[in-house]
This record gives structure tokens, sequence and C-alpha cells, in this order.
């Protein structure tokens, strides 16, 4: 986004919304507001939820008879993956596969999904790529490739299916039959914007319109696919999360440098989109759907979109760091059980080792701000010129902050201090758990309680987000008479739309295989 479309959606914004106000309120428009202390809800429901303390044991407040720390663990400096979180390696973006810059498309593409410092992908295909017909889709070869080598190599995929997509010159994101039986409406450029993109967007003839979506075929249309896609990728474990597609150039919400939108009027702009959302709602019932934060420049609902999706806790994303200062409010200050992904491209081009100041690379300078967010995933991504070279490049260049992104990137939580108890013969435990990640959980996590057999003791549930980032947890445990401490297990999974995924503990000392915790004493105490 340039500088000149910044100024461009400041003075449109303001003449539209004074217009607005001029005429009527009568829509729903969720206006501009901090989200820190906003009330989005209590979060995803909790089954099981364990006695979160306190756990005082002095009368007259005693809870239990004694305690005493019998175990502890310290942070990991690995990389940590989990379900949730991670750097994604992008494979298309805004071109397709022109995007990658290789004489050899599938050896590329295998690299790409090889690259050691991703742990999740990304593809981003049109409408007309996925389906050519009504009634099913169907892939192209780059796509099936994609999933084969995902599948291989043990990653998940974050996706979003095209309606726009300004970049494709050689073809429109709309397959031939929606096109030929919906309305278009022409686009219109502001008089005061001029920019490099404006014009490139004014040459190419597939991105100076956009179809009436509030059309009644294509609403039923676009309720086919929603609902073609959801049988393939609803609940699979091949895909991390799906985009919501919004309003627009790239699914963003948006068609800027142009002025206008294919809507008569503001009201009918945003009950289509409340509609395609919903849609998107009911068939994505067990994948996260991301919604992008854009601000509403084209007015065509995109506040309310945001909010419904943060209310049915899915997640965000926004495709800035260095722009809009309101999608920093929104990113840094979410509901904790809310991921985000921040989609800041690196530069196309080879590191110039010059570029920098006092000491601080571009890319460092933004992977610094990236964190500063604190999202769940971050971009691994040249701008429209993929290569695995160039990443490769930007990571021998910088490797030292590329390792500690990966290491701090969204949640890294364990069981940090592990206190024992008798109570009439009875077992207690009492865990504190600490997030030593810059997010929270985004889900809920629920933690399992088993013996060295895999018997299971005691299972249940943090609240929503728990443990934040820099802080702990507790939870008590109470076991069946006569078990004892040592030898039991630990085990982590997240819970995200009644699916659960499991999740490795983010700490120093020895795990077992499925990323579970063998308790042993390990805390000598000098006196």
């Amino acid at each position: 986004m340039s500088m000149q479309r910044r100024d461009f959606l400041k003075t449109s914004v303001a003449l539209a919304v004074a217009a607005e106000l001029g005429t009527s309120q009568a829509h729903g428009l969720v206006r501009a507001h901090n989200w820190s202390g906003y009330d989005f809800g209590s979060g995803p429901p909790v089954s099981d939820r364990l006695n979160q303390g306190p756990f005082p044991q002095y009368p007259p407040d005693a809870v239990i008879p004694t305690d005493e720390v019998v175990m502890t663990t310290t942070p990991s400096e690995e990389v940590v993956p989990n379900y949730g979180k991670g750097l994604i390696t992008y494979i298309t973006a805004d071109m397709g596969t022109d995007e990658i810059k290789s004489h050899n498309i599938p050896e590329t593409i295998e690299e790409l999904v090889r690259f050691p410092l991703g742990q999740q992908l990304y593809i981003r295909p049109t409408w007309r790529e996925v389906q050519s017909r009504p009634g099913r889709l169907e892939f192209p070869d780059y796509l099936k490739l994609v999933f084969e080598l995902a599948k291989k190599n043990n990653k998940r995929i974050g996706l979003r299916i095209q309606m726009s997509a300004p970049d494709y010159t050689h073809a429109p994101a709309l397959p031939d039959f929606v096109l030929n039986k919906v309305p278009k409406v022409d686009l219109v450029l502001s008089p005061i914007e001029s920019s490099a993109a404006a014009q490139r967007y004014l040459t190419n003839p597939h991105a100076r319109y956009q179809p009436r979506f509030d059309d009644p075929f294509f609403q039923q249309v676009f309720k086919e696919l929603v609902g073609l896609l959801a049988a393939e990728f609803n609940g699979s474990p091949l895909i991390e999360f799906v985009d919501t597609f919004m309003y627009g150039f790239w699914g963003e919400g948006h068609t800027w440098p142009f002025a206008n939108n294919p809507f008569p009027d503001y009201q009918t702009a945003e009950r289509t989109w409340i509609d395609m959302l919903e849609v998107q709602l009911e068939n994505f019932s067990k994948t996260p759907l991301l919604t992008n934060t854009q601000p509403d420049y084209s007015r065509v609902g995109n506040s309310e979109l945001v909010d419904r999706t943060v209310r049915s806790n899915n997640w965000i994303r926004s495709d800035t760091i260095f722009i809009e200062n309101e999608q920093i409010e929104a990113l840094s200050n979410r509901p904790p059980w809310i991921a985000a992904v921040l989609e800041q491209p690196l530069p196309g081009k080879p590191p110039d080792p010059q570029a920098g100041h006092e000491g601080i690379s571009p890319a460092e300078n933004m992977m610094a701000h990236v964190m500063d967010v604190g999202p769940n995933y971050w971009s691994l991504w040249n701008f429209h010129q993929i290569n695995p070279k160039t990443l490769q490049a930007y990571y021998q260049a910088s490797s030292a902050w590329f390792d500690r992104i990966n290491r701090r990137i969204g949640y890294r939580v364990r069981p940090t201090m592990i206190w024992a108890y008798d109570d009439g013969g009875y077992l207690g435990l009492i865990a504190g758990f600490a997030n030593d990640g810059i997010a929270g959980v985004p889900g809920v996590l629920r933690v399992t309680v088993e013996s060295e057999d895999g018997k299971l003791l005691k299972s249940g549930c943090l609240d929503p987000g728990y443990p934040l980032p820099g802080k702990i947890r507790q939870a008590q445990f109470v076991l069946p008479k006569g078990t004892k401490w040592k030898g039991l297990k630990l085990r982590a999974e997240i819970e995200v739309k009644a699916m659960r995924y499991p999740v490795r503990w983010a700490c120093h000392q020895k795990l077992n295989e499925d990323g579970s915790l063998t308790l042993r004493p390990n805390l000598r105490q000098e006196v």
C-alpha cells in the first residue's frame, strides 16, 4: 500500500462519511473503537472447566491442606511448532503461479514446501482456478501438487479463494458461468489518484469492474462454491485456516484505488456481505475463518464482518504493518482467544546490505514490529517475486532475527511450576501454566493427566486464551486415592471450533515423543 493510497483513503472516506451522515444512518456500521476492553463476548465455550484458583493453604481461607513445588520447567530455546501458530511460506498470493519466478514451477513449489523456516503453507487461487463449471471443484495441477506435498511434509495449508484478482492479467478471477449471467459495474478512478498501482489496474481489463454480488444468481452459485469447498476442507487435517471471501481486490474488503462500488447503497452492500459471511460461517463449522481488518474504504460493511467474525470466535488477519494504525489497534488488542495472521511481505529483490539504518535492516525492522503486535502467524513471502532462493538470502542476511521471530511467534505454553499435596488420601496437583510467546492461546487449552501406562486420570480446560503471554494461570487436578505424582504425564491439546489438536509443551525439559511431560522431581531446595 502506497503513501498515495493512504492519502486517498483518508480524503475519499471522509467525503463518503460526510455524505452519508447527511442522508441516513439506518445501517449497522460498527464505528471505530478501541479493542482493549471491548465486549466481544466471553469467548468459545469451555467444557470440563478446571478450578483455576486461587489456592490458599492457610486458615481461614484454606482450600488445600498444604502445598509443595515438586517440579519446574524452564523455557525452550527451540522452535516449537503447534496448531494455531507459526511462519507461513507463501506458495502463491496475488498473481497465481505467475508470481513464482522459476523456469520449473513444480520443482520450485516443492522447494517452497520444504523450506524449513515455514511451518504452514498458503495459497490464494481464483474462483476460476478451482471451479470451471457448476456442481464440482476441479483443482489445477499446481494446487494438487501443493496438497500432495503438504501432506507428505506434514504441513498444513491456509487458503483464500479470490473473486477479484487485479494482478491476474491473463484471465478474470470469476469463472465464465458466473461472468456470463451476473451484471457487472464499471469502477471509476478518483481524479486525485494517479499512482503507479492505479495506472496498472487501469490497463488490466479484469480489474476495472466488480460483479453485482447481490444478484440472486451470484448468491446461488456462491453458496454452492462455499458448500463444495467446505465438503472438501471443513475439519480437514490438511487445512490450518480459511480466509473469508470479502469484497473486492484479493478478497480484502476494498477496491482501492477506485472510488465507487457495485452496490446501489451502503445498506445493500452491508446486507449482501453479512449474508455471504453467514454462508461461510455455517459451512466452515470446524475450520477457523479469518477476516481481514481492512478499514471500510469502499463502504461495503467490513466493520460489521470483522465484528461478527470475532464474536463467533473466528480469527482475524491484516495485510500490512506500517500503514493503517486502525488495524494495529485491532491486531494488538484483540481478545486473547482470537488468532491473528499478519501478512507483511519481504521485498521481492535480494536484501541490500546498504539499506539498513543504525545496524538494523528493513527486514529486521519489519520483524521487530510484527512481533510488537503479537500475532500468531507471519508470512514468508517475497512480494510478487516468490522464490525460495530469495527467501534463503534473507534468512542468511538476518538469521538471528528470523530465528527470534520463529521462536516467539504465537503461544508457547508450559507447566512452569507443579505443586503436589495429599488431602485425605487423594492426590492433588496444582499446575501453573506459563506462556513464553507473544500471543494468547487461540482457543481453549485442555490439559490431561495420565498414568504412566496411559490411563486417563483427569482432563479439563483453562479459560479461553489462557495462559496469557508473560503470565501464569494455575489449575487444580484432584486425582484418585492412592495416586502417586511421580511418573504421571501432563498432556496438552488446543480446542478450536470443536476440534482438538495436540500441543507440544514449549519447555527445555525432556518431553515424551507425543509432546507430553512426565512428572519427576527436579527441584533441589537449598536450605
